[in-house]
């Protein structure tokens, strides 16, 4: 990492006794792993607000057929919904606001990678989580203040999502900084749960303060997060030398000048030894154009696109969708609704860890991810067609959908680029490994901000289109594993690891 000046937390200032050698390097590693694991969940806790909300914002839509049963003015005169959401193009509204958010954020997370590599990573954090805070605020202030303009939300929105993309390129390199080439894959996946982990408490949160007013689940969310920001003011420590210890492993160059959005596989990686490889001195950028080029790199992007597009959708859609579904011939409250879509997240938790194990073991990350996304297509039939019999059947198909879904998406953001960064061609370029992360997390992105656009705009039609979309959309992310997949096996045949036999074999 570049030479800058941290300023040490004033926490210790305040308790000495949280110096060295009063307290060990691995009691300040779990620290920073718990800070960390805080804020990222923070992060995504406050992005839920708008999932939860739709329902109430949105028209009423019967699931069962593909018409709308109110029309604006009859949505009005019944006090259903909130203009400009609640007309007949009110999904398509909402799609936009997601699209808003998603898009800043993308585009924010080159640039937050790019200043946070020069600038003190903690006041950097807390500045986007404290900028983050203060506009999910101002976006739930719109009912008190009975706004309806889709130029004020939109608006709020882009610039919440500039403020959130400044939260992964931090916690990413905070966590770098102090982990080196260390293998602690297990202790590296619980980290990564941060995400769901996240979802689910600002499901619960939005959901329960939901019934006094759809302002409030985004002002408890925005003050949480805004709290959170505040503990890592007082206690976050960005590297090790801050405090005296010495940098565990290897350190290495963790520019994010070219951070994509969830660059997680700098941190991930050191389960194959990404952050530390030996050619050290190997820091010159290579070329777009050229990383492109570099074996699996495009076949992952690509399969993350569509992944990360179906993960998305149900991110921001799903609890729309159980509130406008009758489950056992009863319609769930709004609140309800909320809470059940984290059974979703849950199963995301899990997909995620036995992604990451099962790969592990055959050593096989395609072969892997294909068949969880296979394995999904099914499973999202079945919770269409079967998930409204009973309440026990619907949240049991709920959370093998969210396993299946999130499994491959999980995977690909957290353990790819460590096989990618045992290739021959990068091995110690720790600014091709950002550059290739880029590529795979930004096309991602692109997904993740068509797929709640299109399920708005699709699900005027029937939410049977919206789930043809997302099961279209798994099917091809599979397809551009194929090819990859297919050397991955011939090298285990051949008793070699995948990535060692891909550059000749491509």
């Amino acid at each position: 990492m570049q030479s800058k000046t941290q300023i040490l937390a004033p926490a210790f200032t305040l308790f000495p006794s949280l110096k060295p050698p009063n307290k060990t390097l691995t009691f300040h590693q779990f620290t920073v792993l718990a800070i960390t694991f805080l804020a990222y969940a923070s992060f995504h806790a406050s992005r839920k607000p708008p999932s939860i909300v739709k329902g109430v914002l949105g028209p009423k839509i019967q699931l069962n057929s593909s018409m709308i049963e109110s029309n604006l003015t009859s949505l009005e005169s019944n006090g259903i919904g909130w203009a400009p959401f609640n007309g007949p193009k009110g999904t398509h509204r909402l799609g936009e606001l997601d699209l808003a958010f998603l898009s800043a954020y993308s585009v924010g997370m080159y640039f937050a990678g790019h200043v946070g590599d020069r600038i003190d990573l903690r006041l950097f954090l807390v500045f986007g989580m404290v900028g983050s805070g203060l506009l999910t605020i101002i976006f739930g202030l719109g009912y008190w203040f009975n706004v309806h303009l889709l130029g004020y939300f939109v608006s709020v929105q882009i610039l919440c999502g500039l403020f959130q993309s400044i939260g992964w390129p931090c916690v990413v390199a905070v966590v770098g900084n102090w982990f080196g080439k260390a293998k602690r894959g297990l202790i590296m996946g619980i980290w990564t749960s941060h995400t769901s982990v996240g979802n689910i408490i600002g499901s619960v949160v939005a959901s329960g303060v939901l019934e006094f007013g759809w302002g409030w689940s985004f002002v408890v969310p925005g003050v949480l997060v805004i709290l959170a920001g505040v503990l890592v003011f007082l206690f976050l420590v960005v590297n090790p030398e801050d405090i005296g210890f010495e940098t565990p492993g290897k350190e290495i160059e963790m520019d994010v000048e070219v951070n994509g959005l969830e660059n997680l596989e700098k941190v991930e990686s050191e389960e194959a030894g990404l952050l530390g490889e030996e050619n050290l001195d190997s820091t010159a950028a290579i070329g777009f154009l050229e990383a492109w080029r570099l074996p699996g790199v495009a076949p992952f992007a690509f399969c993350l696109f569509f992944s990360k597009l179906v993960a998305y959708t149900f991110l921001y859609w799903l609890p729309f969708y159980i509130s406008h579904t009758d489950v056992a011939g009863v319609h769930v409250s709004h609140k309800t609704a909320g809470i059940l879509s984290t059974v979703f997240d849950i199963g995301g938790v899990f997909g995620g860890v036995l992604a990451g194990f099962v790969s592990d073991v055959i050593e096989a990350r395609a072969v892997t991810s294909m068949v969880f996304l296979l394995l999904s297509i099914p499973a999202l039939v079945l919770y269409r067609v079967y998930g409204s019999v009973s309440m026990l059947l619907n949240n049991a198909l709920m959370f093998l959908s969210g396993l299946l879904v999130n499994g491959p998406y999980a995977l690909i953001t957290t353990a790819v680029a460590a096989d990618l960064g045992t290739q021959d061609l990068i091995k110690g370029n720790s600014r091709a490994l950002a550059t290739v992360s880029a590529i795979i997390d930004g096309t991602g992105s692109v997904g993740a901000a068509v797929g709640p656009l299109l399920a708005g705009y699709i699900s005027t039609r029937g939410w049977n289109s919206v789930f043809l979309m997302l099961i279209v959309s798994i099917f091809l992310a599979s397809l551009f594993l194929i090819r990859v997949a297919k050397t991955e096996i011939k090298g285990l045949l051949n008793g070699g690891k995948w990535l060692s036999n891909n550059a000749t074999a491509q």
